[in-house]
């Protein structure tokens, strides 16, 4: 809970940091813009304060962790917000109704983090389950109270707390998944873009299952009629599935998983197209090495692999990887086929991600038309001062 106004600590911005991009809606303070006496670093994580600006003028009510290079996040412009259940549904409440908007089944993300108003919050939908990723400390906090206004708001039996991923250690936060509210009987089937997908709430990647590519399985299925297809890093069938809903003739998917692609072969047969599915197990890079060498042509080949770059320390080997895979792949597309080349890393903006690609082609031997550029669906939105909300490109390549 937060705590009462009179009662509540204030922390303050140094004196040459920049309020104005925190009144203009950038929702982040980092360690290097705050003043950081012992007070301040006393602060528990998560803790609720309101941020004051160089001059002492009150700018917004944040949560505080001295843990992290985030050192502050805007929870709300008004600096005497009280950031309570009430607070929460509020939120919730808003996030759903957009989603009910766009979707006609609760399948999706319910929540995507600050540009949901909610920074560090990660929720996603699975029918009558929601799983929550508190990435930040102050939900760790008040996770209890977050779990109570998402079964106000959405009616959900289930919730599962996923404290897992990069996003936590980056907060101090400990690794664990936890069964708050309910219970899971196995894959939870996922309908998609005419596909079924089987999502492992409670063990699987993330959340389960990515809903942030679903308008990019949409064009690709639309590639797909007739088609021989791979899918290289395919989680648990994502764009292979859709292209069997498409039409497809065949689709190979690739991963280094074997639950995944487990989870992959039951999503095919669920939507009556296991004959036309395949898997292969493996390292991407030396799969689609050794596909090369076979000498395999597929008339789509999509690669969607993890972030290579997650952050700036790793943009160039991050790029490189990504210029390797584009080199790889491309000259296993038929004549006249298509390439879709993905990217969820947030330190490559798109120039950078389709000049990796671009140059990759080439050096595979290809010339290409770019066709299309996608991007996350509209339950992924993205914060207009945070760059990193936007993190997915999608690149669809004809090759000559």
């Amino acid at each position: 809970m937060s705590e009462p106004l009179s009662s509540r600590p204030v922390v303050r911005l140094r004196p040459k940091a920049e309020a104005r991009a925190i009144r203009h809606g950038f929702p982040w303070v980092f360690a290097d813009e705050l003043v950081t006496d012992r007070r301040t670093k006393g602060m528990a994580p998560g803790a609720i304060a309101t941020l004051e600006d160089g001059e002492r003028r009150p700018l917004a009510t944040v949560t505080v962790n001295s843990n992290s290079k985030i050192i502050a996040r805007v929870l709300d412009r008004n600096p005497e917000a009280e950031i309570t259940r009430d607070w929460l549904e509020c939120r919730l409440a808003r996030a759903l109704e957009l989603r009910a908007r766009l979707f006609d089944q609760p399948f999706y993300r319910l929540v995507h983090a600050e540009a949901d108003g909610l920074p560090g919050v990660i929720i996603d939908r699975f029918g009558d389950v929601a799983v929550i990723q508190p990435n930040a400390a102050w939900a760790e906090a008040m996770i209890d109270d977050l779990a109570a206004a998402l079964v106000a708001v959405t009616g959900v039996g289930t919730v599962i707390k996923n404290g897992s991923g990069r996003a936590r250690g980056l907060e101090g936060l400990p690794e664990e998944t936890v069964l708050m509210q309910g219970a899971v009987d196995g894959p939870i089937p996922v309908p998609m873009n005419g596909a079924t997908y089987m999502a492992d709430v409670l063990g699987g990647q993330k959340t389960g299952l990515f809903f942030d590519q679903r308008p990019n399985h949409a064009f690709a299925a639309r590639l797909a009629k007739g088609a021989r297809v791979l899918d290289v890093f395919s989680h648990v069938g994502g764009f292979a599935l859709a292209a069997l809903a498409g039409g497809a003739e065949t689709a190979l998917s690739v991963d280094a998983s074997a639950a995944a692609l487990d989870l992959a072969i039951q999503g095919a047969e669920a939507m009556g197209a296991g004959a036309r599915f395949s898997t292969r197990q493996g390292d991407a890079f030396a799969t689609l090495e050794a596909l090369g060498a076979e000498g395999a042509q597929f008339d789509l080949v999509i690669c969607d692999p993890p972030a290579f770059a997650p952050a700036k320390p790793a943009l160039q080997a991050g790029l490189r990887a990504y210029e390797r895979v584009a080199r790889l792949a491309a000259p296993l597309v038929a004549p006249g086929g298509y390439l879709v080349l993905c990217s969820c890393s947030h330190a490559a903006d798109l120039t950078q991600f389709r000049n990796a690609s671009a140059r990759g082609i080439g050096r595979g031997g290809r010339r290409s038309q770019l066709l299309h550029t996608g991007y996350a669906g509209p339950d992924h939105p993205t914060l207009p001062q945070l760059a990193e909300s936007g993190y997915l490109k999608s690149l669809f390549f004809r090759l000559d």
